[in-house]
């Protein structure tokens, strides 16, 4: 019978060899963040074409709003503004909970979020349905309609997006401090939304 010599240099490689397979294997990256951020950049640069617009069409008058264009009542918009800014603070509340391992005190505050983005909804159709102008009155009109329009679209995904998450926290385990994506995912979304109402709130109702 041979007897088998063992190099010690080739069964350090080896384990080494076998450490790094091991920890490539565990470490599986997530790319769901990044292709989050990806998709908001996308929409973002949607926004940022319309803002533009809505800039363009501004400079190319001399009075803007048009003559004749009946002033926008601040109060509502601006409870609402309050509301969403608010909003973003309790969906941070959420998140911070959930990375405590709090899955309750998580699933109140998504609840909570999400009920105050659909205040802001309610806000907007009540101001839609006040308002003394419609779709086609003129340039300003259809750019007002057209911009808020398409922010309350992204509010309602986003209110929705909540409510699905809240309803998967309610499986014990689904979220917790090692593993809750889509909470951050929904909380990142829900900033993002509220970035782009401050933006225009300020270029519809105040400039």
């Amino acid at each position: 019978m041979q007897s088998q010599t063992i190099d010690p240099a080739k069964t350090e490689l080896n384990h080494h060899h076998s450490a790094a397979t091991v920890g490539h294997h565990e470490e599986h990256p997530d790319h769901r963040l990044f292709g989050l951020f990806v998709f908001l950049v996308a929409e973002g640069m949607i926004f940022l074409g319309l803002f533009g617009a809505y800039l363009a069409f501004r400079s190319t008058l001399p009075v803007w709003p048009p003559a004749g264009t009946p002033e926008l009542e601040l109060l509502l918009p601006g409870v609402n503004t309050v509301n969403l800014i608010a909003s973003s603070f309790v969906m941070h509340n959420a998140d911070t909970a959930i990375k405590k391992n709090d899955a309750r005190g998580a699933r109140i505050w998504l609840a909570i979020t999400a009920a105050m983005g659909a205040i802001f909804l309610v806000g907007q159709v009540y101001e839609y349905t006040h308002l003394e102008f419609g779709l086609t009155t003129n340039l300003f009109a259809s750019a007002f309609y057209v911009l808020t329009g398409f922010h309350g679209l992204h509010v309602t995904i986003g209110v929705l997006a909540i409510v699905a998450v809240l309803w998967r926290s309610r499986v014990p385990g689904h979220y917790s401090n090692e593993k809750h994506f889509g909470i951050e995912a929904a909380e990142i979304y829900w900033h993002f939304v509220d970035v782009i109402w401050i933006i225009l709130f300020g270029l519809l109702y105040l400039l």
